[in-house]
Protein backbone atom coordinates (compact mmCIF):
# COMPACT_ATOMS: atom_id res chain seq x y z
CA UNK A 1 0.00 0.00 0.00
CA UNK A 2 1.05 3.42 -0.69
CA UNK A 3 0.11 7.22 -0.59
CA UNK A 4 -1.89 7.83 -3.99
CA UNK A 5 0.55 11.23 -4.43
CA UNK A 6 3.25 8.83 -3.97
CA UNK A 7 2.32 5.96 -6.77
CA UNK A 8 1.92 9.39 -9.37
CA UNK A 9 4.86 10.03 -8.64
CA UNK A 10 6.65 6.49 -7.93
CA UNK A 11 5.03 5.36 -11.84
CA UNK A 12 5.86 8.80 -13.19
CA UNK A 13 2.06 10.43 -13.82
CA UNK A 14 3.01 13.44 -12.10
CA UNK A 15 5.27 15.36 -9.50
CA UNK A 16 3.93 14.49 -6.15
CA UNK A 17 3.03 18.27 -6.09
CA UNK A 18 0.93 18.00 -8.84
CA UNK A 19 -0.65 14.87 -7.77
CA UNK A 20 -3.08 17.05 -5.73
CA UNK A 21 -5.17 18.40 -8.94
CA UNK A 22 -4.89 15.17 -10.70
CA UNK A 23 -7.13 14.22 -7.58
CA UNK A 24 -9.42 16.64 -7.65
CA UNK A 25 -9.89 16.61 -11.51
CA UNK A 26 -11.24 12.75 -10.60
CA UNK A 27 -8.32 11.10 -12.45
CA UNK A 28 -7.46 9.01 -10.08
CA UNK A 29 -9.92 5.61 -8.70
CA UNK A 30 -9.27 2.98 -6.60
CA UNK A 31 -11.51 -0.18 -5.71
CA UNK A 32 -13.95 1.25 -8.47
CA UNK A 33 -14.44 4.82 -6.01
CA UNK A 34 -12.90 8.11 -7.33
CA UNK A 35 -9.86 9.21 -5.15
CA UNK A 36 -10.43 12.20 -3.15
CA UNK A 37 -7.27 13.00 -1.12
CA UNK A 38 -3.34 12.73 -1.90
CA UNK A 39 -3.00 10.35 1.72
CA UNK A 40 -5.30 7.66 0.77
CA UNK A 41 -3.39 4.32 0.75
CA UNK A 42 -4.05 2.63 -2.20
CA UNK A 43 -2.54 -0.93 -3.78
CA UNK A 44 -1.11 0.42 -7.26
CA UNK A 45 -2.68 -3.10 -8.75
CA UNK A 46 -6.00 -1.66 -7.89
CA UNK A 47 -5.78 1.92 -9.08
CA UNK A 48 -7.14 3.66 -12.63
CA UNK A 49 -5.57 6.47 -13.66
CA UNK A 50 -7.44 8.67 -16.37
CA UNK A 51 -9.34 5.00 -16.33
CA UNK A 52 -6.18 2.74 -17.17
CA UNK A 53 -4.32 0.65 -15.07
CA UNK A 54 -1.22 1.74 -13.62
CA UNK A 55 1.36 0.83 -16.22
CA UNK A 56 4.07 -2.45 -14.39
CA UNK A 57 3.08 -1.37 -11.00
CA UNK A 58 5.18 -4.64 -9.71
CA UNK A 59 8.16 -3.25 -11.68
CA UNK A 60 8.84 -2.67 -15.70
CA UNK A 61 10.53 -5.13 -17.70
CA UNK A 62 10.48 -4.87 -21.39
CA UNK A 63 12.86 -6.22 -24.54
CA UNK A 64 13.12 -3.56 -27.32
CA UNK A 65 14.72 -4.16 -30.68
CA UNK A 66 17.04 -1.05 -30.97
CA UNK A 67 17.76 -0.12 -34.31
CA UNK A 68 20.72 1.67 -35.54
CA UNK A 69 21.10 5.40 -35.38
CA UNK A 70 20.34 5.34 -31.71
CA UNK A 71 22.06 5.37 -28.71
CA UNK A 72 22.16 4.51 -24.87
CA UNK A 73 24.36 7.21 -23.24
CA UNK A 74 23.58 10.90 -23.04
CA UNK A 75 27.43 10.88 -23.63
CA UNK A 76 27.03 10.38 -27.09
CA UNK A 77 25.29 12.79 -29.82
CA UNK A 78 22.37 11.13 -31.07
CA UNK A 79 18.87 10.12 -30.39
CA UNK A 80 18.11 8.06 -27.19
CA UNK A 81 16.85 5.16 -27.36
CA UNK A 82 14.77 6.33 -24.44
CA UNK A 83 12.46 7.93 -27.41
CA UNK A 84 11.36 4.77 -28.72
CA UNK A 85 9.37 4.43 -25.12
CA UNK A 86 6.56 6.02 -23.53
CA UNK A 87 7.79 9.56 -22.49
CA UNK A 88 6.44 8.31 -18.92
CA UNK A 89 8.50 5.97 -18.34
CA UNK A 90 11.39 8.59 -18.19
CA UNK A 91 10.06 9.51 -14.99
CA UNK A 92 9.96 6.53 -13.03
CA UNK A 93 11.53 6.20 -9.86
CA UNK A 94 13.47 4.23 -9.36
CA UNK A 95 14.61 5.55 -12.86
CA UNK A 96 14.69 2.82 -16.02
CA UNK A 97 17.98 1.92 -16.99
CA UNK A 98 19.48 -0.49 -19.34
CA UNK A 99 20.93 -4.57 -18.78
CA UNK A 100 23.81 -3.72 -21.35
CA UNK A 101 24.47 -0.89 -23.88
CA UNK A 102 24.67 -1.03 -27.44
CA UNK A 103 26.47 1.45 -29.67
CA UNK A 104 24.71 3.42 -32.10
CA UNK A 105 26.01 1.23 -34.75
CA UNK A 106 24.91 -1.97 -33.38
CA UNK A 107 21.31 -3.28 -33.44
CA UNK A 108 18.71 -5.94 -31.73
CA UNK A 109 18.08 -7.35 -28.47
CA UNK A 110 18.02 -4.16 -25.27
CA UNK A 111 16.61 -5.09 -22.15
CA UNK A 112 15.40 -2.13 -19.86
CA UNK A 113 13.91 -2.03 -16.72
CA UNK A 114 13.30 0.03 -13.41
CA UNK A 115 14.47 -2.91 -10.83
CA UNK A 116 18.22 -2.63 -9.95
CA UNK A 117 18.73 -5.96 -9.21
CA UNK A 118 17.56 -7.54 -12.50
CA UNK A 119 19.78 -4.88 -14.35
CA UNK A 120 22.92 -6.01 -12.11
CA UNK A 121 22.00 -10.22 -12.81
CA UNK A 122 21.10 -9.11 -16.37
CA UNK A 123 25.20 -7.64 -16.60
CA UNK A 124 27.17 -9.24 -13.77
CA UNK A 125 29.81 -11.54 -15.33
CA UNK A 126 29.48 -13.31 -12.04
CA UNK A 127 25.69 -14.32 -13.10
CA UNK A 128 27.20 -15.86 -16.55
CA UNK A 129 24.17 -14.75 -18.72
CA UNK A 130 25.14 -14.82 -22.43
CA UNK A 131 24.25 -12.63 -24.81
CA UNK A 132 24.45 -13.56 -28.76
CA UNK A 133 25.90 -11.43 -31.39
CA UNK A 134 25.44 -12.11 -35.27
CA UNK A 135 28.25 -10.35 -37.28
CA UNK A 136 29.49 -9.40 -40.60
CA UNK A 137 32.78 -8.52 -41.22
CA UNK A 138 34.92 -6.80 -43.82
CA UNK A 139 37.41 -9.49 -43.84
CA UNK A 140 37.65 -13.34 -43.56
CA UNK A 141 37.64 -14.57 -39.75
CA UNK A 142 40.40 -16.79 -39.27
CA UNK A 143 39.91 -20.35 -38.44
CA UNK A 144 41.82 -20.24 -35.53
CA UNK A 145 40.10 -17.08 -33.80
CA UNK A 146 37.61 -19.82 -32.44
CA UNK A 147 40.33 -21.46 -30.14
CA UNK A 148 41.65 -17.97 -29.27
CA UNK A 149 38.37 -16.67 -27.65
CA UNK A 150 37.37 -19.93 -26.25
CA UNK A 151 41.07 -19.97 -24.42
CA UNK A 152 39.70 -17.47 -21.91
CA UNK A 153 43.29 -15.77 -22.74
CA UNK A 154 42.67 -13.63 -25.66
CA UNK A 155 43.94 -9.72 -24.20
CA UNK A 156 42.56 -6.71 -25.35
CA UNK A 157 44.54 -3.68 -26.20
CA UNK A 158 45.01 -1.37 -23.18
CA UNK A 159 43.48 -4.34 -20.95
CA UNK A 160 45.40 -5.78 -18.11
CA UNK A 161 42.54 -8.89 -17.79
CA UNK A 162 41.89 -11.12 -20.28
CA UNK A 163 38.44 -12.19 -21.90
CA UNK A 164 36.25 -14.09 -20.57
CA UNK A 165 35.91 -17.57 -22.65
CA UNK A 166 33.32 -16.74 -25.46
CA UNK A 167 32.28 -19.13 -27.99
CA UNK A 168 32.57 -18.16 -31.79
CA UNK A 169 30.72 -19.77 -34.25
CA UNK A 170 30.73 -18.80 -38.35
CA UNK A 171 28.38 -19.59 -40.82
CA UNK A 172 30.68 -18.29 -43.61
CA UNK A 173 34.05 -16.28 -44.22
CA UNK A 174 32.86 -13.07 -43.01
CA UNK A 175 29.64 -13.79 -40.46
CA UNK A 176 28.87 -16.05 -37.53
CA UNK A 177 27.93 -15.12 -34.01
CA UNK A 178 29.51 -14.58 -30.95
CA UNK A 179 28.50 -15.60 -27.57
CA UNK A 180 29.89 -13.28 -24.34
CA UNK A 181 29.45 -13.91 -20.81
CA UNK A 182 30.30 -10.50 -19.73
CA UNK A 183 29.89 -6.73 -21.73
CA UNK A 184 33.11 -4.66 -21.93
CA UNK A 185 33.38 -1.56 -23.85
CA UNK A 186 32.47 -2.22 -28.00
CA UNK A 187 33.70 -6.00 -27.15
CA UNK A 188 33.09 -7.97 -29.93
CA UNK A 189 34.07 -5.28 -32.11
CA UNK A 190 37.20 -5.10 -30.37
CA UNK A 191 37.91 -8.90 -30.42
CA UNK A 192 37.18 -8.95 -34.27
CA UNK A 193 39.33 -6.01 -34.79
CA UNK A 194 42.64 -8.04 -32.86
CA UNK A 195 42.36 -10.64 -35.49
CA UNK A 196 42.27 -8.41 -38.35
CA UNK A 197 38.18 -9.06 -38.92
CA UNK A 198 36.77 -5.45 -38.66
CA UNK A 199 33.19 -5.56 -38.20
CA UNK A 200 30.70 -4.67 -40.46
CA UNK A 201 27.36 -4.92 -39.20
CA UNK A 202 26.21 -6.04 -35.42
CA UNK A 203 23.05 -7.52 -34.11
CA UNK A 204 22.48 -8.69 -30.45
CA UNK A 205 20.03 -11.67 -31.24
CA UNK A 206 19.35 -12.95 -27.61
CA UNK A 207 20.16 -12.71 -23.76
CA UNK A 208 19.99 -15.79 -21.77
CA UNK A 209 17.01 -18.12 -23.06
CA UNK A 210 15.19 -15.00 -24.63
CA UNK A 211 15.57 -14.57 -28.61
CA UNK A 212 14.74 -11.48 -30.47
CA UNK A 213 13.44 -14.06 -33.36
CA UNK A 214 10.68 -15.16 -30.94
CA UNK A 215 9.45 -11.65 -30.08
CA UNK A 216 8.24 -10.64 -33.53
CA UNK A 217 9.16 -6.88 -32.57
CA UNK A 218 9.70 -4.72 -35.77
CA UNK A 219 12.66 -2.40 -35.17
CA UNK A 220 11.95 0.57 -32.70
CA UNK A 221 9.04 -1.34 -30.67
CA UNK A 222 9.22 -3.09 -27.47
CA UNK A 223 6.46 -5.59 -25.46
CA UNK A 224 6.55 -7.02 -21.70
CA UNK A 225 8.73 -9.75 -20.65
CA UNK A 226 8.94 -11.84 -17.51
CA UNK A 227 12.41 -11.93 -16.08
CA UNK A 228 12.40 -14.90 -14.35
CA UNK A 229 12.26 -16.81 -17.70
CA UNK A 230 15.40 -14.62 -19.09
CA UNK A 231 18.04 -16.20 -16.93
CA UNK A 232 16.44 -17.81 -13.69
CA UNK A 233 18.57 -16.75 -10.47
CA UNK A 234 21.56 -18.86 -9.78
Amino acid sequence: MMRIDALLARYGYCSRREAASWIRAGRCSANGETAVSPAAKVDPREVLIDGQPVEFPDGLYVALNKPTGYICSHAEPGRLVLELLPERWSRRKPAVAMAGRLDKETSGLLLLSDDGNFIHRMTSPKSHVPKTYAFTTTAPVPEEAAALFASGELLLEGESKPCLPARLALDGPCSGTLVLHEGRYHQVRRMLASVGSPVRTLRRTRIGTLALEDLNLEEGAWTPVNPSLIAPAR
